[in-house]
């Protein structure tokens, strides 16, 4: 299932604290970078973060975006904005 340009703007809407945010469409999914630093993406309407040391406080779930891939954390809490932007600054901190 891909994900849907809905919940595509939904998480852009939810990240919008944060300056140069930016995406790539990638096979029906996005690749979201922070400065241009690849820190995860939105996969079957699930937004995923790359695994860091810095972003483990956050007590996410461990999820593969697809088939073959290396797993990443599932942020399960997309409607806090101000969360959102922190766990991204992390994660990218941790890159």
């Amino acid at each position: 299932m891909a994900t849907t340009k809905e919940y595509r703007d939904f998480i852009l809407e939810q990240l919008s604290l944060l300056d140069s945010i930016t995406y790539k469409s990638m096979m029906g999914e996005y690749l979201l970078y922070y400065q241009g630093v690849l820190f995860g993406g939105i996969y079957d309407d699930r937004f995923l973060v790359k695994k860091t040391n810095a972003n483990t406080k956050y007590s996410m779930e461990d999820a593969i975006p697809y088939e073959g891939a290396k797993a990443m954390y599932l942020v399960g809490d997309v409607e806090d904005p101000e969360t959102l932007k922190e766990i991204v600054l992390d994660t990218c901190r941790g890159l």
